[in-house]
């Protein structure tokens, strides 16, 4: 008999012990004192059990010293080890009754569980292999930390074991003063563990807090903490006052199908509407995944009529009664290489998401497309159809929106050929349909051909040469959103334009700081040469993409500054700049200014641009950090015949890890020209939407021990109203965490504006995560 590796080194140390096992039906061999190196059986004396522990698995022991009994009684005192199956046991005294068959243990006992958790008791009765028994002063440590105890325990055919007067916590017991009551605690008249099926249930629990009772249970069930997927019914979610919902409760229960699916069905009753039932679908598999959300509803408000910013009226029947939505999304992998996709979100109306708080409200619109994707070295191709359903009907109307049936999209990018240069490829291709509006399909395709090179000066060159072409098919050319009089009918429109670029850096490197710090200064210049494409070039040609014009240093070297390919910066410009960089011990300063000169200015004559004139306004960006507690980022552009910025953003973060500040604001005379809106179109289709934006942002972050808090507002400085506010304040620690949040949204949406919104969420651990909506 070889000593198990699991004892402590104290006991494989001794100079002797005993030790036997006892088989099943057969006799017992009763061993002398035996030295340690020897372990040799001795066969000389033997003595028949009456009744085995079981009838299956033998019993092994090992012990200090042992003795027998008249009455059939074996006792088994220091340090015993017993272990039988699945189960191993710990012990001061361990006495085994061969008439009965019943195992009894008592001091320091510790009895470790087919399923890795252990059991300590002041004393225990075991028969059956110990899986039936009763014991006294139990405590059951599971996974992560829980804990199971009570003052008696009945264990029934290994699966259940009931403990009276319980308490149950995942909390850490104070090492200092280990009679204090954890942070939160289950105290409960009785308690079952269903090792079978992995619950605990407890029957009449007060869940106390720091020893103080706050709530009561007539019964409460949960998952044991090894489990991490179970049926069975979630946290429940109750909420005091909603305005559209009022004193609302919600169940949820979970399905695990098995173990790569799930259901989660969830029901709502509220007091001011109807009810509604909800379900999620989770299937994960081999090639992919499946995730569907959907929901049904009976809608009671009936809302009132009110006009839009079109001077429609808005307001329908088919906003209430029943209602519903459904989200889902789905990816597929055919091969290493192509994957087939969809995503799906409809919603009977916006009215229903705001008045049930589906996930997805305050969007301007639904977007739902399916796709079939490819990767390749350096390749990449997308075949897709897009639709969406407008939300905000207030500047919303579906009818204007778009359908892609279909889009594709091939972008490449080859290998550096014999000329050290790298060839690109890219093209987007679509068919859209409105039922009002505009319709059309475009053909585009751009190449662009780079070339890297540097001299012996240091100068880095990038040569770039690219051809921009495109074909347009377009019926209802006058309505949205091109809106060119006159233009009805047929219209088949293109523009091919070239563009070469050259463009120079030149680093300069320095070092200070007795070598801790260093310096870039660099100058930075381009040059740029295509056709003068200006609005009498492309007047007939739709605009789906390029609806916006962006000059700023980000796009200070951009070849077009337009956002799409439908519009593009055309005729000879020049831009220059200088960056320069500072970085010392871990901090940095950074900075770049530049200007653009161009020859042709009429086709950029939108106002507030930064290029009414030859030399364009100047445009900067700045960000210091000059050690940990400040980081300042600033950008803007600045219009030197007006004296004025045309536009300007800055981003401040400033304290210590403790506590921070943050704040930010943004300027722009400008609203980027706003798809929906159309009364602002009178004056052409390239007249802005002159509504200024001028909006600053603050919040704070701060923590504590176990204590945290943060702040944030969004105020609109143009229009001297708050955006939206809120805050959160917690308290969290290695078992339970208490947060409660603030928001405070003043946008309108469908002619409706939310009120606050207060949540608690309470977590314990092992247990989950309850909220409470005020």
């Amino acid at each position: 008999m070889t000593v198990p590796l699991w004892l402590p080194a104290r006991a494989r140390r001794r100079a002797s012990f005993v030790g036997a096992t006892l088989m099943a039906g057969t006799a017992l061999v009763a061993p002398q004192k035996m030295s340690a190196n020897t372990m040799q059986r001795d066969n000389s004396h033997v003595i028949v059990i009456g009744k085995p522990t079981s009838q299956t698995d033998p019993l092994t022991y090992l012990a200090d010293s042992e003795s027998y009994a008249k009455n059939g009684l074996i006792t088994w005192d220091g340090n015993v080890r017993v272990w039988q199956g699945d189960h191993a046991m710990r012990a001061d005294r361990v006495t085994y009754d061969r008439s009965t068959g019943i195992l009894s243990a008592k001091g320091h006992v510790a009895v470790v569980e087919p399923d890795g958790s252990t059991t300590y008791a002041d004393y225990v009765e075991f028969s059956h292999g110990m899986h039936d028994g009763i014991g006294s002063g139990i405590y059951i440590r599971m996974e992560d930390n829980a804990k199971l105890a009570g003052n008696g325990m009945r264990r029934t055919n290994g699966m259940l074991n009931d403990l009276t007067h319980a308490v149950y916590t995942a909390c850490k017991i104070c090492e200092k003063n280990p009679d204090l009551p954890p942070f939160w605690q289950f105290q409960a008249f009785d308690a079952t563990q269903d090792v079978q099926h992995k619950r605990l249930e407890f029957d009449h629990a007060w869940l106390k807090m720091l020893g103080l009772p706050v709530f009561y249970f007539p019964f409460f069930s949960m998952t044991d903490p090894s489990v991490k997927r179970q049926s069975g019914f979630l946290m429940p979610g109750i909420s005091p006052h909603d305005r559209y919902l009022g004193t609302y409760f919600t169940l949820p229960y979970f399905w695990a199908i098995d173990e790569h699916q799930d259901l989660t069905v969830r029901g709502l009753v509220s007091t001011k509407t109807g009810p509604e039932l909800t379900a999620q679908y989770r299937n994960r598999l081999n090639f992919g995944a499946i995730d569907v959300t959907g929901g049904v509803a009976y809608d009671t408000h009936d809302e009132s009529r009110y006009t839009n910013t079109f001077g429609d009226n808005v307001g329908s029947s088919n906003e209430y009664g029943i209602q519903g939505y459904v989200f889902g999304r789905g990816n597929f992998a055919l091969n290493r290489n192509w994957q087939l996709g969809a995503n799906i979100n409809v919603a009977s109306s916006a009215n229903y998401m705001r008045d049930y708080r589906v996930p997805g409200y305050g969007q301007e619109m639904l977007n739902s497309n399916l796709f079939l994707e490819g990767y390749g070295v350096g390749s990449y191709l997308r075949f897709d159809g897009q639709a969406y359903q407008g939300l905000n009907q207030g500047v919303i109307r579906n009818s204007d929106l778009p359908w892609a049936l279909p889009r594709l999209t091939y972008a490449f990018q080859g290998q550096p050929d014999m000329f050290g240069g790298r060839l690109s490829v890219k093209t987007t291709d679509f068919n859209l349909y409105r039922k009002n509006g505009i319709n059309d399909q475009r053909g585009q395709v751009a190449i662009q051909w780079d070339r890297p090179f540097h001299n012996k000066l240091g100068q880095q060159f990038l040569l770039t040469a690219r051809i921009d072409s495109m074909v347009y098919h377009a019926t209802q050319a006058y309505q949205q959103p091109t809106y060119y009089m006159n233009a009805g009918g047929n219209h088949l429109v293109g523009q091919v334009q070239p563009t070469i670029a050259l463009r120079m850096n030149w680093p300069f490197l320095r070092s200070f700081a007795k070598g801790h710090g260093s310096q870039i200064l660099e100058p930075i210049a381009q040059i740029i040469a295509a056709p003068n494409t200006g609005n009498s070039q492309n007047r007939h040609l739709p605009n789906e993409d390029s609806l916006s014009y962006e000059f700023t240093d980000t796009t200070l070297f951009s070849l077009n500054r337009y956002l799409g390919t439908d519009r593009l910066d055309g005729g000879l410009r020049a831009n220059v700049g200088i960056h320069q960089n500072w970085s010392w011990n871990g901090h940095a300063i950074d900075m770049l200014v530049g200007e653009s000169f161009q020859q042709h200015i009429d086709h950029n004559r939108l106002p507030y641009s930064g290029l009414d004139h030859h030399l364009s306004d100047p445009v900067a960006r700045l960000r210091v950090s000059p050690n940990q507690y400040v980081d300042v980022t600033a950008r803007g552009r600045y219009n030197p015949w007006t004296h004025q910025f045309d536009y300007g953003e800055g981003l401040i973060s400033t304290g210590v890890p403790m506590f921070r500040l943050t704040g930010g604001y943004v300027y722009a005379p400008v609203t980027p020209y706003y798809y929906y809106a159309t009364d602002f179109r009178q004056n052409g289709p390239n007249a802005p939407y002159l509504v200024k934006t001028s909006e600053v942002t603050g919040g704070f972050s701060t923590h504590w021990r176990n204590y945290h808090a943060s702040g944030f507002f969004r105020r609109s400085l143009s229009r001297k109203q708050f955006v939206a506010n809120g805050g959160t304040i917690g308290y969290s620690n290695d078992c339970f965490g208490l947060d409660i949040m603030y928001i405070k949204q003043y946008t309108r949406i469908g002619g409706e504006q939310r009120n606050e919104t207060i949540l608690f969420n309470f977590t314990f651990k092992t247990i989950g995560t309850f909220g409470i909506n005020g």
